[in-house]
């Protein structure tokens, strides 16, 4: 790789790579913390909701005072300092601007920004997955007509299988499946904002609940993060979600060949060329050594008996009949890792993973039996969770895509484990997000 070549010839040029943040929390500030001491690369604006929380936000991550101080964008520009403001069209409008990353995890707002930044000729990098599964192959198209990046998040997971899976690919190898770990019981799919607090408490010493978002968290507990990282890997690589989306196996990092390959193979997966999430736990509960609950993973196949010995030779993960081998990540790093796809974005012109078409989908299902008249509260809340399903299902049955199950109403009663429907819910034809999604239904739909 030579990016960091590449940022330093920029440095030296007197043009570094200038980078506009929306969106300052846990993620947005992994990647601050790193990019101050990133050489070519220029924070000129960090756009939040709360400035003053943004500046505390810097400060912990180790920028100096007088670094954040910028008055306007154009006094950042001039001497090198961050402006901190809540005026996001201020910044997307701005020529001097080279990449936004959007990092406000609101689908409907991530859309929006999305195709601000991509109407004002600029690269965009989408750590918010939740609106790239929304609608993200519509958003990577239109940036492509417009000659610049739209990019999945690199250091996130999904980014990171991607890469996984390009690999396997180049090298002639078959993608059998590939994913990521987890920490899931079957309860989970229940759990709330409220809730989740016990769950948390088994394998987090929090000291400090004001420090902790419950319902992100739950978000990562109750499958539904799983579901949406896995769908934006499937829309990126051609991979396809199983019929009945995740089944979260358990399994160690040196068991994933033998549980990430196909029933008729021994395995737990549906068919070849799909997504799995691992657990970290049995299913009694128990923790799983050498589990891989914050890594990445691809399982390939070797298709010729002098593959498979080769696999044996150099020590890959086999499964028992030598024809399947994994290779892992162990971990992931999020925003400390994000300035890869910063530079791959501005310096090379290429995403780290883009949605390619529309394959796979996350529906909104029931955590309880709901009434009419409820408010669903989308995302890690207390009324649903986001399950994988393949495309053609989603559009067949009508599914209501979890991106769209937030601050809106029940028009019935729903069952507890039903996925609801379109039908199911009043919903604003003429908002944004949802003209988005349909029109990217239209155009993308499986044939």
């Amino acid at each position: 790789m030579n990016l960091s070549r590449m940022l330093l010839e920029r440095e030296a040029e007197g043009r570094p790579v200038r980078v506009a943040l929306i969106g300052a929390g846990k993620f947005g500030s992994m990647y601050l913390t790193q990019a101050r001491l990133t050489r070519g690369v220029h924070i000129a604006a960090v756009i939040d909701l709360a400035p003053v929380r943004a500046r505390a936000t810097l400060a912990r991550c180790g920028w100096p005072q007088e670094q954040a101080k910028a008055r306007d964008l154009d006094a950042a520009v001039a001497t090198g300092a961050t402006w901190v403001s809540d005026n996001a069209e201020a910044v997307l409008a701005d020529p001097r601007i080279d990449v936004v990353i959007e990092a406000t995890g609101d689908p409907a707002v991530g859309i929006r920004h999305a195709l601000a930044v991509i109407g004002a000729g600029k690269h965009v990098i989408m750590v918010n997955v939740e609106a790239d599964v929304l609608a993200g192959p519509l958003l990577a198209a239109r940036a492509e007509a417009a000659g610049v990046v739209y990019s999945l998040a690199w250091g996130d997971q999904p980014a990171l299988i991607c890469e996984q899976v390009d690999w396997a690919r180049t090298c002639g190898f078959k993608v059998v499946c590939a994913g990521k770990g987890t920490r899931y019981l079957p309860g989970y799919h229940s759990l709330t904002p409220e809730t989740v607090w016990e769950v948390l408490g088994q394998y987090l010493n929090i000291t400090d609940r004001a420090s902790i978002n419950p319902k992100m968290f739950n978000s990562f507990l109750d499958g539904t993060k799983s579901g949406i990282e896995m769908t934006a890997v499937c829309n990126a690589t051609g991979l396809v979600s199983q019929p009945d989306g995740l089944a979260f196996p358990p399994a160690s990092r040196f068991e994933l060949a033998d549980v990430c390959k196909p029933g008729e193979e021994g395995g737990t997966l549906a068919l070849s060329g799909t997504t799995e999430v691992v657990s970290s736990l049995t299913r009694d509960g128990k923790d799983i050594l050498h589990h891989l609950a914050m890594g990445t993973f691809v399982v390939i196949e070797g298709e010729t008996d002098y593959a498979r010995q080769c696999f044996r030779e150099y020590h890959m993960l086999e499964d028992a009949s030598g024809r399947f081998a994994a290779l892992y990540r162990p971990t992931h790093m999020i925003g400390m890792e994000l300035g890869v796809s910063v530079a791959s974005a501005a310096l090379r012109g290429e995403p780290t993973g883009a949605p390619r078409g529309f394959v796979s989908d996350v529906v909104a299902t029931a955590k309880r039996a709901l009434k009419a008249g409820e408010m669903l509260d989308g995302e890690g809340g207390a009324t649903v969770w986001g399950k994988q399903q393949p495309a053609t299902t989603s559009l067949r049955e009508g599914y209501l895509p979890l991106g769209l199950a937030a601050h809106v109403a029940l028009r019935r009663d729903v069952a507890e484990g039903a996925v609801l429907t379109w039908e199911d819910v009043v919903i604003d034809p003429e908002a944004e997000a949802v003209r988005i999604r349909r029109e990217m239904e239209a155009r993308f739909a499986p044939s």
